[in-house]
């Protein structure tokens, strides 16, 4: 089965040894409570404790039945047992309470364990392993060093799940103690099955048989039948595997234990399966859903969820077992399963060769291939290491035996095959090594070329909508008075248009004309920033005198419209820019405060000293903007333009331009506005260094 259970933890199969006894032992209640008898009787005595009048959260008391609590709500509630043995933690901490904190500790192992984060599950269980031998507690040692060489068989390390076991299994006859020797043979077992080393598994679960015995426990035992009836499923034994799981079905409905009965009926389900009894198989295997749909075990679900879709698959049901098969496909990529996505993937494969949909069904297979290939290797490598593991720890415990008769002798052994082992574990981590930093380095190179990738892309596109703002502009903008100017002439030179007409015409020309030539200017030194970028050289300018030229320039329009405009720019004014791009903002800015002020109006320029920088505001008593208006000002490639109040018509760029070149300069521009009141256009600049101050 595909899940662990608290204390027993092993591989990602049979691993729900014992799980009900030891809870229950741990809460000091006897094995005639049910699980949920066990929660509600923990939940009355924490309310009971809570609503004193002396109750302190530092009571052991208290933190103790945090533990015991959220150890039970492991596979109901995942988010309770985080937050109980956070909560734990931090009390015995301030408290000082050892034994609590390290029960804590290992509760969040769990969850970080059930949520596929192996490294900081172990994390927390050396912690609490620590705690637990500083205060010689030779029960919890136990438990956790079971929980941590589980957690260590998830991560693939075989070797030393196998080494914690062993170890496990000497602490615990030392101290008699027969539970967790039950359960530690057992997951050895499991370590055998994984393997496919059905013998050597049955070899320990006799010995897991003799202990249930002992211990006179018929849920102890039922766990094991569980177990036992997997492992006869996978060897083809069907009718072992079907008694074990009968047996084991009875007890657990009989006392309600509704995780290991869920994981019961898939194993009946998968017996089943393997006979080609499909709706049979889906009868248990729904048995088993329905538990499922109560508890919160990812593990779990991953085959059960795969064998309906077998089982629907073997009734040529394949869209009911495609969606099964996906979901539990999806499940062992959440939690980092490669076992339960290899038999996803080769579920799924079948579904879509079934649909004739081959170019998916072979995306499957060349997973499922890679998967088993992986696996293969590795369970090659992990069978040898397994097996060097265990000689080297029976090694150990002869020696220890002729330890009075050849000490020297033994020494020099131990010398010899720690610096053998050491070798070994030595090449295996360089190769390792080798191999995580080659397959860095080309993921490094490959988002570097997606990247890479990526901004051509976006160039390619901002240079096709530039091309395309260009010649909308050059269209619109130019060719119509251009055009305009043409036809006149053409009029004239036809004789159709006498010569004073014509001289009627010369101040619209002139407009046109200088229409033309300002948004030429503007349109020049736009494509250039956007296509070529705008080279910027600073140096130190004089803001008022540029100010000055451009009122000049722009008087006539100013006079035309009655509007004054006004330059309250003191002297030395000095900025450290650009001096023709900021002429340009700044004659853009004056044009556009002139485009909408209406007749009697007043455009003025000020400059304020801030810091380092100068604040340049062009203030207008113009028609103003809406605050929708303001937004689009500013925007890329953006040909957002209206007409003045004398109908004068823009291009659209100069604002754009203005945003591109103050930035260039280090400053930056942004609109003040209200409607029929008038705007404020500011921008920044950096203010000229001293030294640069006293050379001008």
């Amino acid at each position: 089965m595909s899940q662990i259970m608290p204390y027993v933890l092993a591989l990602p199969r049979y691993l729900k040894r014992h799980l009900l006894l030891v809870l229950l032992l741990c809460a000091g209640l006897h094995m005639g409570h049910t699980q949920q008898n066990v929660r509600d009787s923990l939940m009355q005595e924490l309310h009971t404790l809570t609503t004193k009048s002396d109750f302190h959260p530092r009571d052991t008391v208290y933190i103790d039945l945090l533990n015991k609590l959220g150890s039970q709500l492991r596979f109901y509630k995942t988010d309770s047992l985080y937050l109980l043995a956070k909560k734990a933690l931090k009390h015995s901490r301030s408290a000082g309470y050892q034994l609590g904190e390290s029960r804590a500790l290992l509760n969040m192992g769990s969850y970080f364990s059930d949520k596929g984060d192996n490294n900081q599950a172990i994390t927390n269980y050396k912690e609490a392993l620590v705690i637990a031998q500083e205060i010689n507690h030779p029960t919890l040692i136990l438990r956790i060093r079971n929980n941590l060489a589980g957690e260590y068989s998830y991560k693939g390390d075989y070797a030393e799940a196998l080494n914690g076991y062993l170890e496990g299994i000497d602490l615990a006859a030392k101290h008699e103690d027969k539970l967790m020797l039950s359960i530690m043979n057992e997951n050895i077992a499991n370590l055998y099955a994984s393997q496919k080393d059905y013998d050597q598994a049955l070899d320990f679960y006799s010995k897991v048989k003799k202990l249930n015995a002992e211990l006179g426990n018929k849920i102890s035992m039922a766990e094991s039948m569980s177990n036992v009836a997997s492992i006869y499923a996978d060897m083809g034994k069907l009718d072992y595997a079907m008694f074990n799981v009968n047996q084991s079905i009875g007890i657990f409905e009989k006392h309600r234990i509704m995780d290991w009965l869920a994981y019961a009926y898939e194993i009946k389900g998968k017996t089943y399966l393997k006979e080609g009894k499909y709706k049979w198989a889906l009868y248990w295997y729904n048995q088993g859903e329905l538990l499922h749909k109560k508890l919160q075990d990812d593990r779990g679900k991953i085959d059960l969820l795969n064998g309906m879709a077998e089982a629907y698959l073997g009734l040529k049901k394949d869209t009911v077992s495609q969606r099964h098969a996906l979901e539990a496909f999806t499940i062992s990529q959440r939690i980092q399963s490669m076992e339960g996505t290899q038999k996803c993937a080769k579920t799924l494969y079948r579904i879509h060769k079934n649909k004739s949909d081959y170019a998916t069904a072979l995306s499957y297979h060349e997973l499922y291939q890679k998967l088993s290939d992986t696996l293969s290797r590795n369970e090659n490598q992990k069978s040898l290491t397994m097996l060097k593991t265990k000689l080297k720890h029976d090694k150990q415990q002869e020696a220890l035996i002729l330890e009075n008769e050849k000490a020297l002798a033994k020494q020099k052994n131990y010398v010899y095959a720690a610096v053998v082992i050491l070798i070994i574990f030595l090449i295996i981590t360089i190769l390792v090594r080798r191999g995580e930093k080659i397959q860095k380095k080309l993921n490094v190179e490959l988002q570097a070329q997606t990247d890479t990738l990526e901004k051509r892309e976006e160039e390619l596109k901002e240079i096709n909508e530039t091309k395309t703002l260009l010649f909308s502009i050059i269209g619109h903008d130019l060719r119509g008075p251009i055009g305009a100017l043409q036809g006149l002439l053409q009029l004239f030179r036809d004789g159709e248009v006498k010569k004073e007409e014509f001289l009627q015409f010369i101040p619209k020309l002139r407009t046109d004309v200088d229409h033309i030539s300002f948004t030429l200017n503007n349109l020049l030194s736009w494509g250039q920033t956007q296509m070529n970028g705008a080279i910027t050289k600073p140096s130190v300018v004089a803001l008022e005198a540029i100010v000055l030229d451009n009122i000049n320039l722009l008087s006539e329009i100013a006079e035309n419209k009655s509007i004054k405009l006004i330059s309250k720019l003191s002297e030395n004014t000095l900025t450290w820019s650009d001096v023709n791009q900021i002429d340009i903002v700044i004659r853009n800015l004056i044009s556009n405060a002139l485009k909408f002020t209406p007749e009697n109006g007043m455009v003025t320029i000020e400059a304020l000293e801030k810091n380092d920088l100068w604040q340049v505001s062009i203030r207008d008593t113009g028609v103003g903007m809406d605050k929708i208006t303001q937004e689009k000002l500013f925007k890329k490639n953006t040909n957002h333009t209206t007409y003045g109040t004398n109908d004068e018509k823009g291009t659209g760029l100069g604002l754009s331009l203005c945003k591109d070149m103050v930035e260039n300069n280090n400053g930056r521009i942004w609109v003040e506005s209200t409607l029929r009141k008038g705007s404020c256009f500011y921008f920044t600049l950096p203010k000229a260094e001293k030294k640069y101050q006293k050379t001008a």
